[in-house]
């Protein structure tokens, strides 16, 4: 019999389902108030009663790429056509067929509970509560070059070829809308590809984009759209008082052209005033603080920045894991090469440092939470170099080597090669961050006391699983372990049917078979 179920209904009486949404009360063990007496510190418990509402019809949703007819795009649009037509093709002796691995979403479980015989029980992730499924979503979106994604698709060289064979008929219907260029944040290699850029002003921009968006919503009688910036990686913009500082600030700078108002900058923007959540899937700080306060006035959601696709989802695994078994790693050295349009783009130093703040800050978490490992201040030596190597296309490599002092003085070095297809890791990422970030928009809460549901904060730091540099509220600590992060998911789908986050105490089983034998041995 299989152990996974695609169908979960809570019986509780802390749960109601209604035509409309599920509305679970939830007690939340929050933090403990923490107080340091000198060495001493007085750790006080609470809890805090959360109502939460989830509505439960789907809408009908539409998502914009920014960067459409890149490797993402065309490969995040061929996929859901591959797996919307149940594509198979061969691959040597392989009969390969359309799937969404990768995906936390579509393809990974969460235990729902166990048997009265013990046996454990999973759900899908997206069967928890009802989500948006990827086969629905209608896509489109802006691109500065002119190709349509047929021929993208050809030129990236992501997929294998009898698949692409039968793609290109499909995805030369997709043509993208023109882009916003402005050779000042992108690296100078790219200018050949720029043959789509809309023209006039950043204002103009701004409210072309806009069009672009309502005309696509109204066009396909969507219920909402979600805007991803999967474009080229730009150099960080300068945050400068009275520029970028203010939303007011912000939006009067794009009305008279600042140049240190970014492409992506914009499109952020457009998204917030149109009511759209906006994701930036690169590293560049898209979110100057006048964007940041936009998107909390409007009520509108962001996150960011940057996918976590290969290299640095395993280096936030491995660190988490060594310094929570009491191994001190000293230092961290990244290389990377990689020959596609990311990697030509990343060549140039502007780009390139914005990478590598994002690849940079990963660990910094894992090493603050052990003082006994470092001292004040103290950090792991961490170097990430990348470089473009045309000849090995989409296909990344990425080598790293982690020295870790051990007991006594000794050393530890573990060195990994990693080959990661990039766009392969990349675009079931994009995907979950269309679900899950359209999920949140449905979810809302109340605390004790409270008349009326609230959304969460505009900053949906709980995306953080899919992303290199978590963009967070203010005040709210950074997250970068991975297991974290995915239970901060998981949980939080838990709480909104009833559930008590997952312990992996199995108390049940190690308490009774003790009180067993103790009875066994009178």
């Amino acid at each position: 019999m299989s152990n996974l179920f695609h169908h979960l209904e809570i019986q509780s009486p802390n749960v109601q389902y209604n035509n409309d949404s599920i509305i679970s009360q939830y007690v939340y063990e929050a933090p403990p108030k923490v107080t340091i007496k000198g060495e001493s510190i007085v750790v006080e418990p609470h809890q805090v009663k959360y109502t939460f509402k989830t509505e439960r019809k789907v809408p009908k949703v539409g998502c914009l790429l920014v960067g459409l007819g890149g490797n993402n795009g065309s490969t995040v649009v061929g996929s859901i056509i591959a797996n919307k037509l149940g594509l198979k093709w061969h691959k040597r002796s392989k009969t390969y067929e359309a799937n969404y691995f990768g995906s936390l979403s579509q393809s990974s479980t969460i235990r729902i509970g166990a048997t009265e015989d013990g046996r454990d029980i999973f759900v899908p992730f997206s069967k928890v509560i009802p989500c948006a499924h990827p086969n629905d979503i209608l896509i489109s979106g802006w691109d500065i070059n002119s190709a349509s994604l047929g021929d993208a698709m050809r030129r990236a060289d992501v997929f294998d070829y009898d698949l692409q064979e039968q793609l290109y008929p499909h995805l030369q219907k997709f043509v993208p809308m023109p882009s916003i260029y402005d050779p000042d944040f992108i690296a100078a290699n790219q200018e050949a590809r720029a043959n789509n850029v809309l023209k006039g002003s950043k204002q103009q921009c701004l409210e072309k984009v806009r069009q672009d968006i309502r005309e696509f919503k109204e066009k396909n009688s969507l219920d909402k759209v979600l805007i991803i910036w999967t474009a080229n990686t730009e150099r960080f913009a300068d945050i400068a008082p009275g520029v970028n500082d203010t939303a007011d600030n912000l939006l009067k700078s794009i009305e008279v052209g600042h140049p240190e108002i970014s492409p992506s900058t914009i499109f952020a923007v457009a998204s917030i005033l149109e009511g759209s959540t906006f994701i930036n899937g690169s590293p560049q700080n898209t979110f100057v603080p006048g964007c940041v306060q936009l998107a909390e006035q409007k009520g509108v959601h962001i996150a960011g920045d940057d996918f976590k696709s290969g290299q640095t989802k395993m280096k936030s695994v491995l660190v988490d894991f060594l310094v929570n078994a009491g191994i001190k790693p000293v230092a961290i050295t990244s290389y990377n090469h990689l020959g596609n349009n990311d990697g030509k783009n990343l060549s140039a130093p502007k780009q390139f440092r914005s990478k590598e703040i994002s690849k940079s800050n990963v660990v910094d978490d894992m090493v603050e939470s052990n003082a006994l490992l470092y001292s004040h201040n103290e950090h792991p030596d961490h170097t990430v170099v990348i470089k473009y190597v045309p000849s090995v296309g989409d296909s990344k490599r990425a080598m790293d080597e982690y020295v870790s002092e051990i007991f006594m003085g000794g050393y530890n070095t573990i060195v990994m090669h990693n080959t990661c297809e990039d766009s392969l890791l990349a675009a079931p990422l994009i995907i979950d961050l269309m679900v899950i970030g359209e999920l949140f928009e449905r979810i809302s809460y109340k605390l004790e006391g409270d008349k009326e549901f609230q959304r969460f904060h505009p900053i949906l730091s709980s995306l953080s699983y899919m992303l290199k540099a978590p963009l967070v509220p203010d005040g709210t600590p950074i997250v970068n372990s991975l297991f974290r992060q995915r239970a901060c998911l998981e949980n939080i789908f838990r709480a909104c049917v009833g559930l008590a986050p997952e312990n992996h105490m199995l108390l049940e089983h190690k308490a009774l078979k003790l009180a067993e034998q103790i009875l066994a041995q009178k």
